[in-house]
């Protein structure tokens, strides 16, 4: 198995505004440096009732071809992993079985390729405020990231790792046995 190691800093906002406009100056990093398809992101809030929502993301159209062409990836898997209702409340398993069930698979990667530690802990941070900006991105990318996130009351940086072929095959699978 050939694992991939990613970076994830998420960053904890006092409102969806700050996450949002921390969104945008990470996609604006990447696309300056004509990295657009290295990364995938996500901004969360928290609403009234406590539940986490995907407000909006970011996903690599070609790290995964299928998969996140679909618009599945590892930021939207890793928000799903530690929040599960955010796939509901994020409207993400709204359009197909099938998109939930590759969406079930990725955010099975997502938290696979994390210690229990880690994902609680990045848990325990989104908890903490009412937004959350989650980057999943290149390692080498990671300091031009975080200083983009600015609005971020508190970062945090952890590694992913994941085996891109393995989520494809998956995800694959997921979603041929939900149409068959």
């Amino acid at each position: 198995m050939a694992l991939d190691t990613f970076l994830v800093i998420v960053g904890v906002y006092p409102d969806v505004e700050s996450a949002d406009a921390d969104y945008a100056l990470v996609k604006t990093l990447h696309s300056e440096a004509e990295l657009f398809d290295s990364y995938d992101a996500a901004v969360v809030q928290r609403r009234v009732d406590g539940k986490v929502k995907i407000v909006r993301k970011h996903e690599t159209p070609t790290r995964v071809g299928g998969v996140l062409g679909s618009g599945v990836g590892l930021a939207t898997g890793l928000v799903v992993a530690l929040f599960p209702f955010a796939a509901i409340g994020g409207g993400l398993l709204a359009a197909t079985t099938a998109g939930g069930a590759v969406l079930g698979a990725v955010a099975g990667h997502a938290a696979a390729g994390m210690s229990r530690h880690d994902l609680k802990e990045l848990g325990e941070h989104l908890d903490a405020g009412q937004a959350g900006l989650v980057v999943v991105g290149a390692s080498d990318m990671g300091a031009k990231i975080e200083h983009e996130m600015r609005r971020a009351e508190k970062l945090h940086r952890k590694q992913l790792k994941a085996d891109v072929h393995d989520i494809e095959v998956d995800a694959a699978f997921a979603r041929a046995s939900t149409t068959s």
